[in-house]
């Protein structure tokens, strides 16, 4: 596989070598002894829209590593097409970095390319933060089997990525949100069909939070309509992580709202400041696990 567009392209073992190697990579970031591996590797960043913290963590991983970075100004296939820029960008760089309003330009670019094109974020999915997440998880539990996730929030590209993990790794996910921001039976029911783990939903996060591993949460629905944001409030406000709720989960278990937080509505202020809160050290590890990402993408290249 050229790209890292989808867990569902790699199977259960790869995903596991590139949590390894995020581990031994950062080993070697605290000892200051990163090893040159992107060396002579043209590496262009390409992002539409808000996330600094992959960016960042991309460039910084990549700079550290030996890599030369450049900045792709512009939007995907806007003024041109974007199989051109794919064959243009070919000439000059040996990995993109994309992060794509559409899920659809970011797999169409990676198809009209030779070069590896890493998924830093589309409308669909957010594979690298997941797998940020996921190494982090695993170093401070030991272990990945059997982990219960409980996501609160839409069917939104990081739901979809923790499904996709589902797939891939024996944990148990669970959707809550309000029944019109549930993901699709159909979808569910395609994924569980391949899954290592399982994937449901659910309209109660009373019901489903008790015996939970990982608290996962996501913003709202954005609007800018002022009648539409009222509702989405009114819907989505039950589902607010609160401390109540934190207190129901044990001790070893992990609270990770995704950022950009919003105090309020997703999370309660007092949830921000439980000790479960893990969500700043989590973080970290989006440094380790992209670096693993961009490593495997170009030594196979």
């Amino acid at each position: 596989m050229k790209d890292f567009v989808s867990l569902l392209d790699y199977s259960h073992q790869e995903l596991v070598q590139i949590l390894d190697r995020a581990d031994m990579l950062r080993t070697l970031w605290q000892q200051n002894q990163m090893p040159p591996t992107l060396s002579n590797h043209q590496i262009g960043l390409w992002f539409f829209g808000n996330g600094f913290r992959n960016r960042l963590a991309f460039e910084i991983g990549a700079r550290a590593m030996g890599g030369q970075i450049a900045y792709i100004p512009g939007d995907l296939g806007v003024q041109e097409p974007l199989e051109d820029i794919g064959y243009y960008l070919e000439n000059w760089f040996s990995l993109l970095v994309v992060r794509a309003a559409r899920h659809e330009d970011l797999v169409y670019l990676a198809r009209h390319t030779r070069i590896p094109v890493i998924n830093a974020r589309t409308n669909f999915s957010h594979p690298c933060e997941i797998m940020g997440d996921l190494q982090f998880i695993r170093q401070q539990r030991g272990r990945l089997d059997g982990l219960k996730v409980v996501f609160v929030g839409e069917a939104s590209n990081l739901c979809m990525s923790w499904f996709e993990a589902a797939t891939r790794f024996p944990i148990h996910v669970t959707q809550v949100a309000p029944t019109e921001y549930l993901a699709d039976e159909s979808v569910i029911h395609q994924l569980n069909a391949q899954a290592m783990g399982t994937v449901t939903c659910h309209t109660s996060l009373e019901a489903v939070i008790v015996g939970a591993d990982v608290v996962y949460t996501d913003c709202w629905p954005k609007t800018q309509d002022t009648a539409t944001k009222e509702h989405i409030r009114n819907l989505f406000l039950p589902y607010q992580v609160t401390e109540h709720h934190l207190l129901q989960l044990r001790p070893s278990s992990f609270f990770l709202p995704c950022p950009p937080v919003t105090r309020g509505e997703e999370v309660s202020v007092k949830a921000m400041q439980s000790l479960l809160c893990r969500n700043y050290e989590a973080k970290e590890y989006l440094l380790h696990s992209q670096n693993a990402i961009m490593e495997m993408v170009a030594i196979r290249f």
